[in-house]
């Protein structure tokens, strides 16, 4: 088996994976530095109306307090790294000085420090919102052991640590303040302190009991949990306005009563915050996302922009459906499938030049499944029966193709008694999972990865595995004679195999488990935030053991089997998935927009076998079963050559 070129092109492709989690400090870094001058900005906007009023102090203490903070803003965002929107930021943070030093009206400064706050996490984006909902009986407890002491067990600010302190501790039941604080705010505080009281920072507290913490205080100004749970329940319209836990997180009730009663926005936040798991925290607003992107595309395709249109089209799916996916394929795979169609049918529309009504109607198609999402999505749509079979077939449908080949591997190094080699199969499918495991940790908590980056990798993983087993598939058809194999042993086997073949085994299994790993951990993950996690790990378990039935038996069986049979059979077995690898590849390169697509009638879709209605992953397939059957054919030739000459 030809080694060295292989070997050092997986090793190219192992980096540029890597490079996907490249300097996490740094991002880190860069997003407390702008989280600090988020939380300034916040804190100006609330409370600058106690400092200035009718153009005149009102507070000395609290006017000094707002000047500095401006100056600090300034500062701040000077010292951020350099960015282009960088320069008017300063622009606006210096006209937020010039109000405050003018004593504006409180309204104006408070404007003037929500839109800066808002391009400032536009320009410098850090995460707005916990990566699941938080647990309203752990803020509880939280707040008893840190901070009632000083803000009182009910939040009215009176506790017995509260005498003497200046300024006097916040307290959390005054609505007038609680409708202009967003719970990224009280996270904010909590994360970092606030200087010149005695709020000390808690960031050595996990972040996920911060926004436990930041969520149960959001929640004591506002009682009427049975109203806010009647008005969520019954009013389609509240439910899209807050789609989402970043939602929740950033949107303060004073915002929301600008759209829709303020009594019925308290209510309806009280309840969102005091039970942030009635969220259906699977879709982050990512449908109104894909819906206004597709009605700006449709837009710009009536003005006659088709790059824009495609460009809109596009974004709709990575940015607005793509998040989506994890857990729709676990609730309804076909909705899924349809979907990932019927969008791919409209950018083809749009690069074959359709009429805009045309167009119109692919778009009515695709807002009339988005209903269908939101339906399947909503939480009442889930069930113990759906949850444990969507941890079932998940695990499955992403685990065989890998497992198959992993084990392949394993049987051959068996079957060639080199079991000294077997190690470096399982080093690599165990790196694998961890390296899966870390991908979407960075991704979820540093820096993000796109749409577009996930379906790149899986595209080109894909790919690069399909050649590779393309090459293996024919190499064992061509010892599925048993002359041949005994001349393979002789003449390689007979020595230990190289260092360098053992690592290439070892990428190998790496390539293919990694493919599947980083997917199969964003689709558990959205899972998870729907709770049930009893449900979901039964689930697992029962598909681990499928998986290792399966494996046990291709393991068991496969020594039995003569030497000529196993490897006719294991070439076989490897052609197949080299064809569905090649489908899906091509598909996945599709939908990050790095390849047209050519809708194909009559076609199904049949994602488990890398079947796609469209032209261009049907064309690769047939090509690689054109070079399987090539190779297979020569292989046949040569060994009557040899039997003839013998």
């Amino acid at each position: 088996m030809p080694v060295p070129f292989r070997l050092r092109f997986l090793v190219s492709l192992m980096t540029v994976f890597a490079g996907l989690m490249l300097n996490p400090a740094g991002a880190r870094a860069e997003a407390g530095e702008a989280q600090t001058v988020w939380r300034l900005l916040d804190y100006v906007a609330v409370d600058y109306g106690g400092a200035v009023s009718n153009g005149r102090v009102t507070s000395s203490a609290e006017y000094a307090e707002m000047t500095e903070f401006s100056a600090t803003i300034r500062s701040g965002i000077a010292a951020l790294p350099a960015k282009a929107e960088r320069a008017r930021l300063i622009v606006e943070a210096e006209g937020l000085q010039t109000a405050i030093a003018s004593k504006a009206a409180p309204d104006i400064v408070a404007q003037k420090a929500r839109s800066l706050a808002s391009d400032l996490l536009a320009a410098y984006p850090v995460p707005l919102a916990p990566a699941k909902a938080p647990d309203p009986a752990r803020g509880a407890a939280l707040y008893a052991e840190h901070c009632a002491s000083c803000h009182g067990a009910n939040g009215d600010g009176h506790g017995p640590q509260a005498a003497g302190l200046d300024p006097p501790p916040i307290a959390f039941t005054d609505t007038e303040r609680a409708r202009k604080r967003s719970l990224f705010a009280l996270y904010q505080v909590i994360d970092q302190g606030l200087d010149g009281t005695a709020m000390q920072s808690f960031a050595d507290m996990p972040s996920q009991d911060r926004w436990a913490l930041a969520t149960y205080v959001g929640s004591l100004a506002f009682k009427d949990a049975a109203a806010g749970e009647r008005f969520w329940k019954s009013d389609l319209a509240l439910r899209q306005r807050i789609p989402d836990l970043q939602t929740l997180a950033t949107m303060t009730p004073e915002n929301l009563g600008r759209t829709i009663d303020q009594d019925k926005a308290d209510a309806a936040m009280g309840y969102l915050r005091a039970n942030p798991q009635a969220l259906n925290v699977a879709t982050p607003a990512s449908l109104t996302v894909a819906r206004e992107k597709l009605r700006q595309s449709l837009a710009a395709y009536r003005e006659g922009d088709r790059q824009a249109a495609k460009r809109l089209a596009l974004s709709a799916y990575l940015d607005g459906f793509e998040p989506v996916e994890p857990i729709l394929a676990a609730r309804d795979a076909t909705l899924m499938a349809r979907i990932e169609g019927a969008m791919g049918e409209y950018r083809a529309a749009i690069r074959r030049g359709v009429t805009a009504e045309e167009l119109a109607g692919k778009e009515a198609v695709l807002e009339s499944l988005f209903a269908d999402v939101e339906a399947v999505l909503s939480p009442d749509a889930a069930s113990d029966a759906s949850t444990f079979i969507g941890a079932l077939t998940i695990l499955l449908r992403e685990g065989l193709e890998a497992l198959l080949i992993v084990v392949a591997m394993i049987a051959f190094l068996r079957k060639a008694d080199r079991p000294e080699v077997v190690p470096y199969v399982h080093g690599g499918w165990i790196a694998a999972l961890v390296a899966g495991g870390a991908t979407w940790a960075v991704a979820t908590y540093a820096i993000g990865i796109s749409g577009a980056s996930r379906e790149l990798t899986e595209g080109f993983g894909s790919l690069f595995a399909a050649v590779v087993l393309v090459s293996v598939g024919i190499w064992m058809h061509g010892k599925s004679q048993a002359e041949s194999w005994q001349r393979y042993i002789d003449k390689v086997l007979g020595k230990a195999l190289s260092r360098s073949s053992a690592w290439f085994l070892f990428g190998l299994a790496f390539l293919v488990v990694y493919r599947e790993a980083f997917e199969t951990i964003l689709f558990f993950a959205a899972l998870a935030a729907q709770g049930r996690g009893s449900v979901i790990a039964a689930g697992t378990a029962a598909a681990i053991a499928f998986l290792a039935a399966i494996a046990w038996a291709m393991l068991r069986y496969s020594r039995s089997l003569p030497i000529g049979k196993f490897f006719t059979y294991s070439s076989a077995l490897i052609a197949v998935l080299a064809v569905v690898l090649a489908g899906k590849g091509t598909a996945a390169l599709q939908e990050a927009g790095l390849i047209d697509i050519t809708p194909v009638a009559y076609v199904p879709r049949l994602s488990m076998l890398g079947i796609f209605p469209a032209l261009q992953p049907l064309l690769l397939q047939l090509l690689t079963v054109v070079s399987l059957w090539i190779g297979f054919w020569y292989n046949g030739r040569k060994n009557v050559v040899r039997s003839a000459v013998e």
